[in-house]
């Protein structure tokens, strides 16, 4: 797991510290070795600088340095990652007579692109960001794996074209001029987080996950080359009935194999461990292979919020190398002002990850299993439910006449302000004005409080973009029956926008790498396959992971009411952080982010009165504090 960076410059040469800065800045993702280089080519005349930071994983050798070279074809690469696969590739490569000289999957990246082309990005499994430098063709091949599980952003203009893992890498080139960018504001106000591909700063964008790119001769060609559903649902065989004993125990395979390759490591790999069904069951199927891993729990102080008791029986049960990390609510609060700087992009969850990334990091671990996708892909949430009813709802509602439909939500109004209501009145007034109720589910702001806070004249064509990426995803899925639909919504924004993003840089920042093994490729294919009926069956959440385990948990931890690691974000906002937060609130510059300050104070006066919920202000908050840091 590493940091990379790359200047191409089309009619100028690089400024000589543009690239060791871009390089710097993105130290704390690789604190094991650094390396740039510079290359040049005529006809036409091109200059690249490449630059990488190294997390040392596979290959702990100098052999794995980065960047790395091609002796024969003269091609570079910088990568960030880990392909699970690499030796069964390395394997088909000396089949055919590839030398290789490291035992790095950087170096078979290199050599199955010279022997099959960007057509090899099938044959990856795993998690990767990475630019390959075609010396023959002249040109910049950049890729990002199929679930978006490594970032990767990029900035364009007549001069340069220049990508990094983080846009605090870019920013720090010199190169790029800042100015906020409407959309990536209007997202942030709907989502809690950024939507791919806009980031909050102008002609800098995220390189889609499952795309690759090339970038000739000053332009740039940018291509989808997987997604989970359709067409790849349509076309596959159904894990379904008849024979449903015969599909779970396809699916379990599938599942077993796939956690057991994230294990692929030349350092010890540990789990994450909370005690809940997604980390448990990720022990679970190790033990299956007769493999006893180091646990790593969190272990609050407080009573309130400690959840030892759960983690512990896992750990018991299945005899693991267990660890217990012990953090104070006043641990965690001390910890903030280093969770907001680790922000490459704002973000109103994260802060969590970054806690338990830098306890870990400091017993000893360098690579940790998480429990990230399981609800996407086994419909854990409760929107699994949720949002299929709204679906129908809306569909029902539409047919009604007129004149009830303005009573109902005449009525829906008359229940008071709270989030809830507001969300509820929405629904029953949409008529037509929301992509899919999915959007509504999971808004932070609604529409009308998004148009009270963000004000600027560029506002609606934001709106206009933002609509149109959700009404292209909702198509996407529009052939998925509706609990899979979910499925596909939650990955495609909430997961890969939040879940994932926050867990990259939260742990990064501390030089560790976490891993998903829920979020395989042949697992995600597998479980759109599963029709959605038979993803709510049972009587537990989840139930088919659980039946799929071929290991039962504790009905403790099967039974247990779903709760994430839960900081006291409410009280804290009321107590210890309020001057803080009234400070920036109340007297932060607004209009530089074309926010209403009017419209945030009501926010927090809001808060105060318990008439919504402590995200709303925290958002605000993050979002003028990662501008503070950033422009």
């Amino acid at each position: 797991m590493c940091g990379i960076v790359g200047i191409l410059a089309f009619k100028s040469s690089i400024p000589n510290v543009a690239l060791e800065r871009a390089t710097s800045a993105l130290a704390h993702r690789g604190p094991d070795d650094s390396g740039t280089i510079m290359v040049r080519a005529t006809q036409p005349e091109l200059e690249l600088g490449l630059g990488h930071r190294r997390l040392s994983i596979l290959d702990l050798s100098p052999q794995g340095h980065q960047p790395m070279q091609d002796s024969l074809s003269g091609n570079w690469i910088v990568y960030n990652g880990e392909i699970y696969n690499f030796r069964e590739l390395r394997d088909e490569l000396e089949k055919v007579g590839v030398n290789f000289k490291s035992q790095s999957d950087t170096e078979v990246i290199l050599a199955a692109y010279r022997l099959w082309g960007d057509s090899f990005l099938s044959r990856l499994e795993g998690m990767f960001a990475f630019a390959i430098w075609d010396a023959q063709k002249k040109q910049l091949f950049l890729a990002r794996d199929r679930l978006g599980i490594k970032p990767l952003y990029f900035y364009q203009s007549d001069e340069f074209f220049i990508f990094a893992s983080e846009v605090r890498s870019l920013l720090s080139t010199g190169l790029i001029t800042r100015h906020v960018d409407a959309t990536g504001i209007l997202s942030y106000l709907e989502f809690g987080s950024v939507c791919e591909p806009w980031t909050l700063v102008e002609n800098i964008r995220s390189l889609p996950a499952a795309h690759w790119a090339v970038v000739k001769k000053g332009s740039a060609e940018f291509r989808e080359y997987w997604r989970p559903s359709p067409p790849l649902a349509e076309v596959a065989p159904k894990l379904s009935t008849p024979g449903e004993v015969s599909a779970t125990k396809t699916l379990s395979t599938i599942l077993h194999h796939a956690v057991l390759s994230h294990m692929v490591s030349d350092v010890p790999v540990g789990v994450f461990l909370s005690g809940g069904i997604d980390s448990s069951a990720l022990v679970a199927l190790l033990s299956r292979s007769g493999l006893r891993p180091s646990t790593f729990s969190l272990v609050f102080a407080e009573q309130e919020f400690n959840e030892a008791q759960y983690s512990r029986q896992v750990a018991r049960l299945f005899r693991t190398d267990h660890h217990e990390i012990s953090v104070s609510q006043q641990d965690a609060l001390n910890a903030l002002p280093g969770a907001l700087s680790a922000m490459d992009q704002p973000t109103i969850d994260g802060v969590n990850t970054y806690i338990v990334s830098q306890k870990a990091r400091e017993a000893g671990v360098k690579v940790a299993l998480t429990g990230t996708g399981a609800d996407e892909m086994f419909a854990g949430y409760s929107n699994f439910h949720r949002v299929p009813k709204m679906e129908r709802f809306i569909k029902q509602f539409d047919r009604l006449p007129a004149f009830v439909r303005r009573t109902v939500v005449a009525a829906a109004k008359s229940f008071g302000g709270s989030d809830r209501n507001r969300k509820l009145t929405q629904l029953a007034s949409v008529n037509g004005k929301i992509s899919h109720p999915y959007f509504l589910v999971r808004a932070l702001f609604s529409v009308d409080e998004r148009r009270s806070l963000f004000t600027t004249s560029s506002a609606e064509a934001a709106g206009e973009s933002l609509t149109r990426l959700q009404q292209d995803a909702v198509a996407d899925c529009d052939s998925l029956d509706a609990v899979n639909r979910v499925s596909y919504l939650e990955s495609k924004f909430y997961m890969r926008n939040t879940l994932l993003r926050d867990s990259d840089f939260m742990s990064m920042a501390h030089g560790l790498e976490l891993r998903v093994p829920f979020l395989d490729r042949a697992l995600v294919e597998a479980c759109f396959r599963v029709p959605g009926t038979d993803k709510l069956k049972g009587n537990s959440t989840k139930s088919l992971l659980l039946k799929s385990l071929g290991v039962e948990l504790p009905r403790q931890i099967v039974n247990r009411p779903k709760r994430g690691f839960t900081l006291p974000f409410e009280r804290w906002l009321r107590g210890e952080m309020r001057p803080l937060l009234e400070n920036v609130l109340l007297k932060g510059d607004w209009d530089a982010l074309g926010i209403n300050p009017v419209a945030v104070r009501q926010i927090w006066a809001q808060f105060l009165e318990h008439e919504t919920s402590w995200s709303r202000p925290w958002s605000l908050f993050t979002l003028h504090r990662w501008y503070e840091h950033n422009f």
